[in-house]
């Protein structure tokens, strides 16, 4: 049997057990997906133990992923631009890590938005955390010109634009309204409309109604950016679908098939979020 595991502290609410027990089923494959709670502090520890554990490896949730990319052998660009490794395998005793939460996010897009590299021209990214550090570094992978990042912390903005200054603007949070009708693209990687957290605040009346709203929260499915972008006519891009396209690496790589993400998959894992 083919193990694999997400660490993480806590990791008693991560879904991925359902995402990759869901394909373990459809496939036919022996094999199994389990949690492991691991301290911070143990992390490398950890991953240099995965083959006494019977691991071909694990996903990596927070807080551990910068510490994950510390202990890595061998990183991809995707990992290098975040600082941050959420997939791990073996590769003859050596760690390999990357990070598909670009690729989830940008294969999510293609699904949901398709046609989107031929209408963005600027794309206004809310956040600077990790997750913003690697949706930017994928809207740049994919062409587009200028990304804008407005962040509360304007230094953080400013951190990410240091990497690209001819393609990157920081913005100060005060200033997004102002900033919203260049926008061909709106992502929200902050927690703000997720559920137990205060609502993303942004009036949407400056936005083109051609432009695509995406929202990277999925607890609650649909959120109010998305509900009220929607109601005006925008294409919306949901956040369970990032979620569903980022396992699909670690998957092909511990038990070797490449799964779908279907639409059955998407039910499933909306039916467990919604009975919570």
């Amino acid at each position: 049997m083919i193990r694999a595991c997400c660490i993480g502290w806590p990791v008693t609410h991560v879904r991925s057990p359902l995402i990759h027990g869901f394909w373990l089923k459809r496939y036919g494959i022996d094999g199994a997906y389990g949690r492991e709670a691991v301290e911070p502090g143990g992390v490398e520890a950890f991953l240099r133990s995965l083959g006494d554990r019977g691991l071909a490896g694990c996903n990596v949730t927070i807080p551990h992923k910068e510490a994950a990319f510390a202990a890595m052998d061998e990183v991809d660009p995707g990992a290098v631009a975040v600082g941050a490794v959420n997939t791990v395998w073996l590769d003859g005793g050596r760690l390999v890590g990357m990070n598909s939460d670009v690729i989830g996010f940008l294969k999510n897009l293609d699904q949901q938005a398709p046609g989107w590299e031929g209408e963005v021209g600027h794309a206004l990214v809310l956040g600077a955390g990790g997750a913003a550090r690697g949706i930017v570094h994928g809207l740049l992978s994919r062409g587009v010109p200028v990304v804008t990042v407005a962040n509360r912390s304007l230094a953080k903005a400013e951190a990410i634009a240091a990497g690209h200054p001819q393609a990157i603007r920081p913005l100060s949070w005060d200033a997004l309204p102002r900033e919203l009708d260049a926008a061909d693209l709106l992502v929200n990687t902050t927690s703000l409309g997720m559920v137990g957290q205060p609502p993303l605040d942004l009036p949407l009346d400056a936005l083109k109604t051609s432009a695509i709203v995406s929202d990277i929260v999925y607890v609650p499915l649909e959120t109010d950016l998305l509900v009220r972008a929607a109601a005006r006519g925008h294409r919306t891009v949901e956040g369970l679908g990032m979620l569903l396209h980022q396992a699909v690496p670690g998957f092909v790589r511990w038990f070797g098939v490449t799964p779908e993400v279907t639409p059955d998959l998407h039910a499933h894992l909306a039916a467990d979020i919604r009975g919570h």
